[in-house]
């Protein structure tokens, strides 16, 4: 925007000081002559104008700012002296034009002179469109401000006001802005860019009023809806006792129906004393308090836990037994736990040992194996066995430890934790509470759910559990939990080892088969709408369809192969394809649900066979999922290829790497001893393989089948398609223990091996593999590694041609 060149008078003027203020060009401002320094400048302006002959004695305004000088003034004549309002000597002046401030000087009387350049700036004639709608904003927003003052007088001076920077300056009069803000102001020479910035300020005043408006007008409204809200609730209240009066009822309280519950009601004696505390609380509270709210909350979660019930445990030990072998088939473990549980219980009862220490001495168990094998179903027939109530706590993916202990009060919404909903749900205070999927609990920055269960889990412990919400101890020493986890890694050790642990490692090909018969088959028969007589699965059927179907510890997938099968029946007797009713044998299910899904390798043409080739060797794993069999391939890269040292590739970690150098350090060493080339170790890379890359390995216990593998490799001799192996390998070839034999051995079994070789001191885990299984496996407990080369490897030999070479 173009503005004329501004021009500049020297002056000589004493100083007067504004501290903390601002005059502006146009302003017109009363000075108290009290003050000294405001007398000095006076008096020395008027001795200099006496001298100059001048009829108006002229002073600097200078803003002083926390006791530093602006580097802007501005020219004020004294237009008359006399007194104020208040009787005080005072003088007032106008402020005509900006100076700017330079070296100090000296002159008459006590003041402080200062010499000044004259600024003064003019904008052409006629206004550019720009600044005249700039000077219409203006003028439109200061009457907005000024009208809603009041000021209507004030209105019409402002819109007579022509000149850019009058108008500019005029806004020095307003008493919302700030210091800082009409130095800004003072400094801005062009008169067109003050103009700007008067609106800006101006501008944002209004915006912050309106919004102060209307939240003023909201806490209005607010206030007059809660008096609003007072008067009916008092009307209300005096018509209710009308009511009772002209019903002839007596005049009764809230707080006194809540003093009567509490007092009527079966409590502990902290807990009502504790209750009747709160209930003096919220006689003294006011109606219109959200604390009474809160208390009468507190009060209705006390009231309805079961504090005194107790549900008594069924004591008949053979009755209990024979109701955990109809519900599950196997689980030997878990069964006899109960059932010595129970037995313990009888015969302190029978004895009247009863309590002891304030315990009563409830079971923590954890229920760890892969999924389906029946876990959480399992908390049910336990509750069932023992007559007592059940209930499940779903924990995975729990995150706030608040959902263990509660939240307290203060909170909106708070409620007791999951453990305290349990027992009021439950509706005894000794009932079955599962914990489900323990492992899955997470921890971020609410708090760690898993630390808050050290205390629930703790026999010791839990008789004086204290939730955040109640506030009250709560005795748990009774109840039953049963946590059920699928990885036991999962679990943080100091839960853990405030756990009875239960091992359920899947079943075997027998159990799913009386699984199946007894229990999924009626299930989904009833789901698919038949009857039981009218589809009958033969023995052998449901033998394939556990074997070759499905390949599991548990049975969801054999279930969900039944339901396929049923619902196949179903629909072709609904279109006329098959007469009801109908035998299903292992013969009909290729027809009716396909191919099998998992063929034994054994089953297999010996031509297509993973190991039909040297460098192939099966090896035992234990996942998530349970027991699994797992292949190792190794190959020799050509010489000509210049290719070396170990490449290892399945997504392995770093303990099964080290294996894998393990037993290549083996063979290397002992080379001459087992009969084996490892002059071909030294110049040729070597590189062992895990199918399924996908899926991340770890763990010692696949040193000896990389051995074999690898001795297979140089060795040309196949390893037997019937063999699986497992156990750690050291460098001196010594065979050390693993875990998991239980589940690799079931796994084994599933997966059509015949023999396995395991660690001699992993011997007495054979205890715990069922009976049938072990009788159709040929288990071999070995010491050192070359027992396994001479059970695993065959005597045949095949041409050299034929072992795999990396290309």
């Amino acid at each position: 925007m173009a503005t004329e060149s501004t021009s500049y008078t020297t002056l000589t003027l004493p100083v007067l000081p504004l501290d903390d203020e601002v005059v502006l060009p146009g302003m017109v401002v009363p000075f108290d002559l009290s003050d000294a320094e405001v007398r000095a400048a006076v008096e020395a302006a008027q001795a200099a104008a006496r001298s100059e002959g001048d009829s108006k004695p002229k002073v600097l305004l200078v803003p002083r700012i926390d006791g530093t000088y602006a580097a802007m003034g501005v020219l004020g004549t004294v237009e008359q002296v006399g007194r104020l309002s208040d009787g005080d000597p005072g003088a007032l002046i106008r402020g005509r034009g900006r100076v700017r401030i330079g070296a100090g000087t000296t002159g008459p009387g006590a003041a402080l002179w200062v010499e000044g350049q004259n600024v003064s700036d003019s904008v052409p004639e006629p206004l550019p469109g720009a600044v005249t709608e700039l000077v219409k904003e203006y003028k439109a927003l200061a009457t907005s401000w000024l009208k809603k003052r009041g000021a209507w007088q004030v209105v019409d001076r402002v819109t007579q006001i022509d000149d850019v920077s009058a108008l500019a300056d005029n806004s020095g009069y307003s008493p919302f802005l700030t210091t800082q803000q009409k130095v800004e102001l003072l400094e801005t020479e062009d008169a067109v860019a003050r103009l700007k910035l008067a609106t800006a300020q101006l501008r944002e005043h209004l915006a912050e009023q309106d919004v102060a408006e209307t939240i003023a007008k909201d806490v209005q409204e607010g206030v007059d809806k809660q008096q609003r809200e007072f008067l009916l609730r008092r009307q209300l209240d005096a018509v209710r006792k009308e009511l009772r009066e002209l019903n002839g009822e007596q005049e009764g309280e809230e707080s006194d129906d809540y003093r009567a519950r509490v007092e009527a009601a079966d409590l502990p004696e902290k807990v009502r004393e504790a209750a009747l505390k709160e209930v003096d609380k919220l006689e003294r509270a006011s109606d219109q308090s959200p604390e009474g709210s809160w208390i009468r909350t507190w009060l209705d979660t006390v009231l309805e836990l079961p504090w005194n019930e107790h549900t008594e445990d069924a004591y008949d030990i053979k009755g209990a037994q024979q109701v955990l072998d109809a519900e599950h088939a196997g689980l030997q473990d878990v069964k006899e736990r109960i059932t010595e549980y129970l037995a313990v219980r009888k015969r302190r009862a029978d004895r009247g040992l009863g309590v002891v220490g304030g315990r009563r001495g409830g079971a923590v168990l954890a229920l760890v194996g892969p999924p389906g094998v029946g876990k959480t179903s399992l908390g049910e027939s336990v509750a069932h066995a023992m007559g007592r109530k059940f209930v499940r706590v779903a924990l995975g993916g729990v995150r706030d430890e608040a959902e263990i202990r509660g939240h307290r009060r203060t909170y909106v919404g708070a409620l007791p934790g999951r453990i305290v909903r349990a027992i009021k749900e439950a509706g005894s205070m000794n009932p079955v509470v599962l914990l489900d999927e323990i492992d899955k609990v997470g921890s971020d920055f609410r708090g760690d759910p898993a630390a808050a269960l050290l205390e629930v889990l703790d026999p010791a412990q839990n008789h004086t559990f204290r939730d955040h919400y109640l506030e009250v101890e709560l005795d748990l020493s009774d109840v039953v939990f049963l946590a059920t986890a699928n990885v036991l890694e999962a679990i943080p050790e100091a839960l853990l080892d405030r756990m009875e642990l239960v091992r359920l490692d899947g079943y075997t090909e027998d159990e799913k088969i009386v699984i199946a018969r007894d229990h999924l088959l009626p299930r989904q028969l009833d789901r698919a709408g038949l009857a039981k007589d009218e589809v009958t699965l033969d023995k052998s059927a449901l033998r394939k369809l556990a074997g070759e179907y499905t390949r599991e510890a548990g049975v969801r997938n054999l279930e969900r192969s039944v339901a396929r099968l049923l619902r196949k029946v179903a629909a072709q007797h609904e279109l006329g394809e098959r007469e009801l009713p109908f035998t299903v044998t292992d013969e009909d299910l290729r027809d009716l649900i396909g191919r099998p899904h998992h063929v034994p390798e054994s089953a297999q043409d010996p031509a297509e066979r993973r190991t039909a080739v040297p460098g192939v060797a099966t090896g035992l794993a234990v996942t998530g999922a349970g027991g699994d069999v797992l292949f190792v391939e190794a190959s020799l890269a050509d010489p000509e290829t210049g290719a070396s040292g170990l490449t290892l590739t399945g997504q392995l970690g770093d303990v099964m790497k080290e294996s894998a150098q393990i037993a290549l350090s083996f063979l290397r060493s002992h080379g001459a001893e087992l009969e084996l080339p490892v002059a071909d170790l030294k110049d040729r890379g070597v590189h062992i393989h895990f199918p399924a890359g996908a899926v991340p390995k770890d763990g010692p216990s696949a040193g000896v089948t990389m051995t074999t593998a690898l001795a297979s490799l140089l060795s040309g001799r196949l390893v037997r398609t019937d063999v699986a192996m497992t156990g750690e390998v050291s460098l001196t070839g010594r065979v050390l223990p693993i875990g998991g034999v239980k589940q690799k051995l079931l796994a084994a079994h599933r997966a059509g091996i015949t023999t396995v070789i395991i660690p001699k001191r992993n011997e007495p885990d054979l205890d715990d593999v069922p009976a049938e299984v072990l009788e159709k496996l040929d288990v071999h407990a070995v010491t050192d590694v070359r027992q396994v080369l001479e059970l695993a490897l065959t005597e045949a030999t095949v041409p050299e041609a034929q072992v795999p070479v990396a290309v």
